[in-house]
C-alpha cells in the first residue's frame, strides 16, 4: 500500500481520537527506531512524547518484541481463568516491586479499565459509594473513568454516575493565595479536602483517587508533606487510597513508581502504559493483601475476556526486566536533571513562560500572556483559535513530535534518550517559545 493510500483509507474509514475529523493530515509512518520514527519519504521525527507517554523504551526494543514471538509459538491466547507463565511470572514481579504490603494484580486490557476497576474494588471492599477524585485529572475515556476524570474531558459523559466527588488539585502555581512555603500550601489543600469529606459524610466515601502526579493536566507535582497528608486522612476514615501511576508509573518520574518519590504507601495502585512501553496493551490493578484476602471468600465481580492475556504479559516480563537490566532509572535521573536546568533556563529567558514542572522525564511548559498575572496563553477549557495546535503544528515541522493540552506544552521523551539528544531537541522548542513571545504576547 503506498503511503497516499495508507493515508487516505485513514481519512476515510477511522474515527480518529480527539480530532475533528474533517482536516486531519496524519503522518504515514513507514519505520521506527530509538527515539526517532520515519515517514515514507524518509524524514525523521523525533518522539519527545513517548507517543502518549507510554512508549518509555522507545522503538524496536528487541528483548520486547523477541518475548511476543516466543510467546506466540507456544500459544496467543487462553482465558483469564487459566494459569500462564507470562501472567504469573509478571504479577510477581510487578507485586515485589511495590512496597510489601501489596499483595495481588488483576490485570487490565489499558489504563482506563485498570481505574474502573480499581473503583469497582474500592466500592465492594469498603461498601460504601462514594469516591473523590480532583479536577484537574484524567482517568481515562470510558463511562467510569470518564466520570473519575475532572478536567473537561469529562463533559460529554454528563450527566454521569452518582457517587463521583470532585476536589481541588494542590496546584500551587496557579492558587490565588502567595503561600510562604510548599508546608503552608500543604497544610491548606489538606484542610480543604478533610472539610469536604466531612460535608459529604466520611462513612459514605470509598476512595480518594489520584493521578499520583497529575498528567496530562500539567505535570502537577505534590507539594511537601502533601501525599502523606492524604494518607492520614484515608487512615482516620477508613478511606481506600488510590494512586492512578498510568502515566507516572514505569521509572517515568526516576522512581520506579511515582509515589516511591514521596514517602507514602497506597492501599491500590493502578498502572498501564509503561508496562509494556505500548507494544502490546496491557494495565492492571494492584491491590494491597488486606483488599487481596477480603476476595478470597467474596466474589471479585470484575471480569475481562482479555485479563492477563498472553502475549501482553510477555512483553510486561520483557520490558519489566528491561528497566533493570538497562539501568533504566539512572539514565532517567542523569538525563531529568539536564532537562530541569534547561526548563529553568526557558522560564528565565522567556516572557511566556510562567511556569515549568519537572521531575524525571515527566515535564510541562506552561504558557501565560502575562508572567505576572499569570493569564493562560489561552483560556481553560478553551482554544477557539487553536493556538497551542498551532505552536505543536510548528514543533511538528521541526521534526520535534509532541501535544500540547490546555495551556500546557509536554516534554515526556522515551527514557533511553540521551544527553546530547535532549539538547538537540530542545533548541528546537526554544525557537518556538521565542515565536510566542515576539508573536502572540504583549511584553
Amino acid at each position: 500500500m503506498t503511503p497516499e493510500k495508507i493515508v487516505e483509507n485513514h481519512k476515510k474509514y477511522v474515527l480518529q481520537s480527539w480530532s475533528k475529523q474533517g482536516n486531519l493530515n496524519p503522518i504515514p509512518v513507514a519505520k521506527a527506531d530509538g527515539i526517532y520514527f520515519y515517514d515514507f519519504d524518509g524524514n525523521r521525527y523525533t518522539d519527545m512524547s513517548s507517543q502518549l507517554v507510554n512508549l518509555n523504551l522507545g522503538y524496536g526494543n528487541k528483548a520486547i518484541g523477541d518475548a511476543i514471538k516466543e510467546q506466540v509459538d507456544k500459544f496467543c491466547f487462553v482465558g483469564p481463568s487459566y494459569a500462564t507463565e507470562a501472567k504469573s511470572t509478571l504479577a510477581e514481579m510487578i507485586i515485589n516491586l511495590l512496597p510489601d504490603s501489596f499483595g495481588k494484580v488483576f490485570f487490565t486490557n489499558a489504563g482506563a479499565d485498570a481505574n474502573e476497576n480499581a473503583v469497582k474494588i474500592a466500592r465492594m471492599f469498603t461498601g460504601r459509594n462514594k469516591v473523590f477524585s480532583r479536577y484537574r485529572s484524567y482517568h481515562g475515556s470510558s463511562f467510569g473513568a470518564g466520570n473519575l476524570t475532572g478536567e473537561p474531558r469529562r463533559y460529554p459523559l454528563e450527566p454521569g454516575i452518582p457517587g463521583f466527588v470532585k476536589f481541588f488539585d494542590p496546584y500551587v502555581y496557579r492558587e490565588a493565595i502567595n503561600f510562604e512555603s510548599e508546608e503552608e500550601a500543604t497544610k491548606f489543600y489538606l484542610t480543604k479536602l478533610r472539610e469536604q469529606i466531612i460535608y459529604e459524610g466520611p462513612d459514605s466515601v470509598a476512595a480518594i483517587v489520584m493521578e499520583t502526579i497529575t498528567g496530562s493536566n500539567g505535570v502537577i507535582i505534590p507539594p511537601k508533606g502533601y501525599l502523606p497528608g492524604v494518607r492520614k486522612i484515608c487512615d482516620e476514615f477508613g478511606i481506600l487510597m488510590i494512586c492512578d501511576e498510568v502515566m507516572a508509573g514505569w521509572c517515568r518520574t526516576g522512581k520506579m513508581f511515582a509515589f516511591q518519590n514521596f514517602d507514602v504507601v497506597p492501599d491500590i495502585v493502578t498502572f498501564a502504559k509503561g508496562v509494556t512501553c505500548g507494544y502490546v496493551p496491557l494495565g492492571g490493578v494492584a491491590v494491597s493483601k488486606k483488599v487481596a484476602e477480603y476476595f478470597d471468600d467474596h466474589l471479585l465481580s470484575c471480569g475481562l475476556t482479555y485479563s492477563g492475556h498472553p502475549l501482553a504479559c510477555a512483553a510486561g516480563v520483557a520490558c519489566v526486566n528491561y528497566y533493570s537490566e538497562a539501568n533504566i532509572l539512572d539514565n532517567v535521573n542523569k538525563v531529568g536533571k539536564v532537562l530541569g536546568e534547561i526548563l529553568e533556563e526557558m522560564k528565565e529567558k522567556h516572557p511566556c513562560v510562567g511556569d515549568v514542572r519537572y521531575i524525571g522525564l515527566f515535564s510541562a511548559i506552561e504558557l501565560v500572556k502575562d508572567k505576572k498575572t499569570k493569564e493562560p496563553l489561552v483560556p481553560y477549557g478553551k482554544d477557539e483559535k487553536g493556538i497551542m495546535g498551532s505552536l505543536v503544528g510548528m514543533l511538528k515541522k521541526k521534526k520535534f513530535m509532541t501535544y500540547s493540552h490546555e495551556n500546557m506544552l509536554f516534554v515526556n521523551p522515551p527514557l533511553i534518550i540521551t544527553e546530547e539528544q535532549i539538547r538537540e531537541e530542545m533548541v528546537k522548542m526554544d525557537e518556538v517559545l521565542t515565536y510566542v513571545d515576539l508573536s502572540l504576547i504583549h511584553i
